[in-house]
C-alpha cells in the first residue's frame, strides 16, 4: 500500500517522538530516584514532539516546561537535554532564533542548580550549552538551505517559463514572417490569374462567342484558391482556437458528416496549450474523415481525467490496416503539437475497418 505524502511526514515524526522519548527514558530508568511523575514528564516533552511542525513554538514551550521540571525533581544526566535540543533546532529552523535562545537558556539555568559539585555542574552545563548552540546554528542551516532550494527550484521555473514563451514568441514571428510571404506572392499571382480569366471570358461573352469550360474553371479555381488562401493566412496569423471541439462537430454535421461528440468526465478549463491542441485535433480529425472517409459515421470522444485529457476520433469508413496512409502535413503537425505537450499520439486504421486517431494530453492548471 503507497502512504501519501502528509501520511509519511506524520509517521516519520511520530517515530521521532517515540526515539527521543525512548532514549530519555531507558536513561531514567538507570536513576533510581526516578518516579511515575518523572516518566509523565518525559512523556509530555517527547510526545510533544510529534507536533512541532504545525506549532513549533507551542512545542518549544512545552518540551522546556516539562523538561525544565524534570530535571529539578529528578536531577538526571546530560540525556535529558535530548527533546530540548530538538525542540530548539525545529523553532531555529522556522525562524523563532530568538525564543529558541531564551528557552535553551531556561533549561541550562534549571540543569546548572542541579549538579551535586560545582566542577560537575560547570562541565556538563558547558557540554550542553555547546549542544544548544549546535541546535540553534543546525537550525538556521537548514532554514537557509531550505530558502536556497525554493529559490533554486522557483529560479528554474521562471527559466524555463521564459524559454518557453520566447520559444512561442519565435513560433509566431515566423508564422507572420510566412504569411507575409504567401501573401506577397501566391495572392498576388492568384489575384492576377483570376483578374486574366475574368477579362478574358468578359470578352468573349461580349464578343457573343461561348466562354471556353477551361476559361471558366480557371476563373472559378483561383477564386476558390484565394478563399482557401486567406483562410491558411487567417490561421498562420492567429493560431488560435476559433471556437471549441463541439463547434467544430456542429459545423461538420452541417457539411453532411455523421458525426457523434461524447463528453466523459469532469469537464473544466484548460490550459491555453492544451485547449488550442485539442481544438486542432479533432479539427484534423474531422478534416481528414469528410475527405477520406466519405458517408461514414464519425465519433468524438473527450475524455476529462485527473491528470490528462484523452481525444479519440473514430470513423467506420475505407482505411485498411493492410495500407496503412502515409503520414501527411496533416498528421504530421498534430503529432508535433501532442509531442511538445509531452503527450502520446496514436494514429492508424482499425482494425475492423475505419481510422482511429487517439491522443493523450497532459493537463496543467487552468490558465
Amino acid at each position: 500500500m503507497q502512504l501519501d505524502r502528509a501520511t509519511r511526514t506524520r509517521l516519520a515524526d511520530a517515530t521521532l517522538a517515540v526515539v527521543v522519548g525512548a532514549l530519555v527514558a531507558v536513561s531514567a530508568a538507570f536513576d533510581d530516584g526516578t518516579t511515575p511523575v518523572d516518566y509523565g514528564l518525559i512523556a509530555a516533552s517527547s510526545l510533544a514532539l510529534a507536533a512541532y511542525r504545525r506549532a513549533p513554538r507551542a512545542v518549544l514551550a512545552v518540551v522546556t516546561v516539562a523538561m525544565t521540571a524534570y530535571v529539578l525533581h529528578a536531577h538526571p544526566g546530560s540525556l535529558a537535554a535530548l527533546p530540548v535540543l530538538a525542540a530548539v533546532h525545529t523553532a531555529a529552523r522556522v525562524g523563532n532564533r530568538g525564543v529558541a535562545a531564551v528557552a535553551g537558556a531556561v533549561f541550562l539555568a534549571g540543569f546548572a542548580v542541579t549538579g551535586p559539585a560545582t566542577q560537575e555542574v560547570v562541565e556538563r552545563t558547558t557540554l550542553l550549552v555547546g549542544w544548544f548552540l549546535c541546535a540553534l546554528v543546525t537550525g538556521l542551516a537548514d532554514r537557509n538551505w531550505q530558502a536556497y532550494l525554493r529559490q533554486t527550484e522557483q529560479r528554474a521555473l521562471e527559466a524555463e517559463r521564459t524559454r518557453e514563451e520566447a520559444a512561442l514568441r519565435r513560433a509566431g514571428e515566423e508564422r507572420l514572417r510566412i504569411a507575409r510571404e504567401l501573401h506577397d506572392s501566391l495572392t498576388h499571382s492568384i489575384s492576377i490569374v483570376k483578374l486574366q480569366a475574368g477579362v478574358a471570358a468578359h470578352l468573349a461573352r461580349k464578343r457573343g462567342e461561348e466562354v471556353p469550360p477551361a476559361l471558366l474553371a480557371i476563373q472559378e479555381a483561383s477564386g476558390e484558391a484565394m478563399r482557401e488562401l486567406r483562410s491558411t493566412l487567417e490561421v498562420l496569423r492567429t493560431d488560435e482556437p476559433t471556437g471549441t471541439p463541439a463547434l467544430l462537430v456542429e459545423r461538420a454535421r452541417a457539411a453532411g458528416l455523421a458525426v457523434d461528440l461524447t463528453v466523459t468526465g469532469d469537464e473544466r478549463p484548460l490550459t491555453a496549450t492544451v485547449d488550442r491542441a485539442a481544438y486542432r485535433i479533432v479539427q484534423e480529425a474531422l478534416t481528414n474523415a469528410a475527405r477520406h472517409a466519405g458517408s461514414a459515421k464519425v465519433t468524438v470522444q473527450l475524455d476529462y481525467a485527473r491528470d490528462d485529457l484523452t481525444v479519440r476520433v473514430d470513423d467506420d469508413g475505407s482505411a485498411d490496416p493492410a495500407r496503412p496512409p502515409k503520414p501527411g502535413i496533416g498528421l504530421t503537425g498534430m503529432r508535433e503539437r501532442v509531442t511538445a505537450l509531452g503527450g502520446t499520439l496514436y494514429a492508424a486504421p482499425r482494425t475492423d475497418g475505419g481510422f482511429s486517431v487517439r491522443a493523450e494530453l497532459p493537463l496543467g492548471e487552468a490558465s
